[in-house]
């Protein structure tokens, strides 16, 4: 009967319906095997509620909604250029600053492709790079700034593993500190690697110009404080998590609806319908795998998993490696939020069996849903860029791989040298 009802929903899902209905009547099915009353499904989903963190999340999505629907990508684009574009491959290095930039405010990479790449491929190509070279880095790019704060991946990976009973207690500002090295050190190899693959277009440097720079701050005038209100508020222990995406939702929409003007009042409905809608899915699937991850403990899965991984394997960077491949197919699978969802209560026990400490597996794991973003032939990635440059898929892959080796390459340095994404906490 389990079988026949998991063959079920194994079929439901394959047929796209809804991922909270199927987690949830697996929740369902699951305690009624264990002859648990269904009615605990109710108090576990309401468990959500007890978890303060969980404001961040709508008021950082609708930060982001409101800036992509402004010319700020434009303006924090032409803030960049004009300190990084005088550099040799200037411009693949602004673009990728930039596209980390908005990534982490919008929490959707999707979203930077669709407003900051439309800017950037134009750009790149004006400026002499090829077309696979300016595709290949929109597409790339876009993926880049899940690993800086106030990326919403980055806050529900610290959220599900506070929600687990584990001998180690996670810090969010641990998990936000830990991301700035991987963040620099990806961002510095596709820059080197950028640099290298367009040694001969002299043509692409953007001249300094000090006239340019203040021309491109007073632009972004009122954006430039945003970073300092964020990052300063929550390093320093002046507000928490929540009140930082408070006050950066307030903030950003006085000055793109009442100082920049950019965006008129009778579109914040819809600016907000569309917060709901993307917060709402988040926010159901992660209240039933809750229920669902109390029917796996109950089951005793997590630990029937332990076994049999520690049974198999010894070594922890074997493991490692394992891990490494099963999150990129995962990635290149499932939207992030609901591989969080899923997936870190199963492996947090096993991970910390090997002795890896918890925040730098949160940081492995979004390095590799990052690289699976972009990860043939299925990355969510690939599509909306084949989609948005109007380019067949198969050009897409091509122009992709150079830039997802170079990413491999800084996600197997993140995962066996922890030290990249702890030595800011020692």
């Amino acid at each position: 009967m389990t079988l026949v009802f998991t063959g079920l929903l194994s079929l439901l899902a394959l047929m796209r319906m809804p991922l909270f209905i199927v987690i949830a009547a697996a929740a369902c099915y699951g305690f009624y095997v264990q002859d648990v009353n269904l009615s605990v499904v109710g108090l576990e989903i309401y468990r959500i509620t007890d978890t303060p963190l969980l404001l961040a999340l709508p008021l950082f999505a609708f930060s982001g909604y409101l800036l992509s629907e402004t010319r700020a990508p434009e303006r924090l684009l032409s803030l960049t250029r004009a300190f990084f574009g005088w550099v040799p491959a200037g411009l693949p290095l602004v673009a990728f600053l930039t596209s980390a930039f908005f990534t982490a405010i919008t929490g959707a990479s999707g979203v930077t492709i669709v407003a900051v790449g439309a800017l950037l491929y134009p750009a790149l190509r004006q400026s002499g790079y090829t077309k696979d070279f300016s595709l290949g880095l929109v597409t790339s790019a876009g993926s880049l700034g899940l690993l800086l704060v106030p990326s919403m991946p980055l806050i529900l990976y610290g959220i599900v593993v506070q929600q687990m009973d584990l001998p180690i207690q996670l810090e969010l500002t641990d998990l936000f500190i830990a991301g700035i090295g991987p963040l620099l050190l990806m961002i510095a190899m596709l820059s080197v690697w950028s640099l290298w693959a367009t040694r001969h277009q002299r043509e692409a440097t953007v001249p300094f110009s000090p006239r340019r720079v203040g021309a491109a701050l007073w632009q972004a005038r009122w954006e430039l404080p945003l970073p300092v209100i964020l990052l300063g508020g929550i390093y320093g222990g002046i507000v928490t998590l929540s009140e930082a995406a408070a006050m950066t939702a307030i903030y950003v929409l006085v000055i793109q609806v009442f100082l920049y003007r950019e965006l008129p009042l009778r579109q914040l409905p819809r600016v907000v319908l569309n917060t709901c809608v993307m917060v709402g899915e988040i926010l159901l699937i992660l209240a039933v795998a809750l229920a669902f991850t109390n029917v796996l403990i109950n089951a005793d899965i997590p630990t029937w998993l332990f076994e049999q991984v520690r049974g198999a394997i010894e070594n922890r960077y074997v493991f490692l490696m394992l891990l490494n491949g099963l999150l990129l197919l995962l990635g290149a699978l499932l939207d992030i939020f609901s591989a969080t969802i899923i997936m870190v209560p199963l492996i947090v026990p096993v991970a910390l069996s090997y002795g890896i400490d918890p925040v730098h597996l949160g940081i492995i794991f979004l390095a590799n849903m990052q690289l699976g973003y972009f990860t043939p032939p299925v990355g969510m990635n690939l599509f909306i860029a084949g989609i948005r440059f109007k380019e067949p898929m198969t050009d897409i892959y091509r122009a992709t791989w150079p830039f997802f080796l170079v990413l491999l390459a800084a996600v197997l340095l993140i995962t066996y040298v922890p030290a990249l994404s702890l030595f800011l906490l020692k």
